[in-house]
């Protein structure tokens, strides 16, 4: 699968882990469409660094569990991060 195909699936795991994760991260759905593309090329990577996971297919289990896990990993960080500069002010 090529990066575009990355950017597109992390659209839809940034959504779906929005879904699953609620709250307030802050920034909006583009913000999580955002963060949920970086989390899909992170957790493609660590699937096959880690796991040596096979990640051509598109419409694989394995790959949709990836990129969704690393999107909430990248929001959580995220939330984590911005809720701390919140409450410092």
């Amino acid at each position: 699968m090529g990066f575009f195909g990355w950017i597109i699936l992390g659209l839809a795991a940034g959504a779906i882990a929005k879904l699953i994760l609620p709250g307030k991260q802050g920034g909006g759905w583009i913000i999580t469409l955002v963060l949920g593309v970086v989390g899909a090329l992170l957790g493609g990577f660590l699937g096959s660094v880690l796991f040596n996971a096979p990640l051509q297919d598109f419409f694989s289990i394995q790959t949709w569990l990836l990129a969704i896990g690393g999107s909430i990993i990248v929001l959580l960080i995220y939330g984590l991060i911005v809720g701390r500069r919140g409450a410092t002010r």
